[in-house]
């Protein structure tokens, strides 16, 4: 499987909120660097944390504005529509994936905070 389908299908898979799911996409060493806040590395400790996050979410759905591949980098620009506490947030991202073996080695999100943080005030 190509690094852009796994990619795409990562991003679909986030629809399911489901833990388990997310996590078997990156590898054992995996690491997932959401900009503003400090990286989470592992299996473990991105269960945790992805749980954590989603908790409070009861829909999301994530639109792929722009996507480039070249080998084990794959670059997605989109907009992650999620309802969190019952509230919409629209909010613009920027994902560099590094892959390897078909699976997440790095995911590094880029978006802005307090996009987020406003919506659900």
């Amino acid at each position: 499987m190509d690094n852009e389908k796994i990619v795409r299908e990562f991003i679909a898979a986030w629809s399911n909120l489901d833990v388990d799911e997310l996590v078997a996409y990156f590898t054992e060493d995996g690491v997932y660097h959401n900009m503003p806040t400090e990286p989470v590395i592992g299996q473990e400790a991105l269960r945790g944390f992805i749980g954590a996050f989603i908790a409070s979410w009861e829909k999301t759905d994530w639109e792929i504005l722009n996507l480039v591949c070249d080998g084990d980098l794959v670059v997605v620009e989109r907009v992650d529509r999620t309802i969190a506490a019952r509230k919409p947030v629209d909010l613009p991202c920027c994902g560099v994936f590094e892959m390897r073996d078909g699976k997440i080695a790095v995911w590094r999100d880029y978006f802005d905070m307090t996009t987020y943080v406003s919506a659900l005030s």
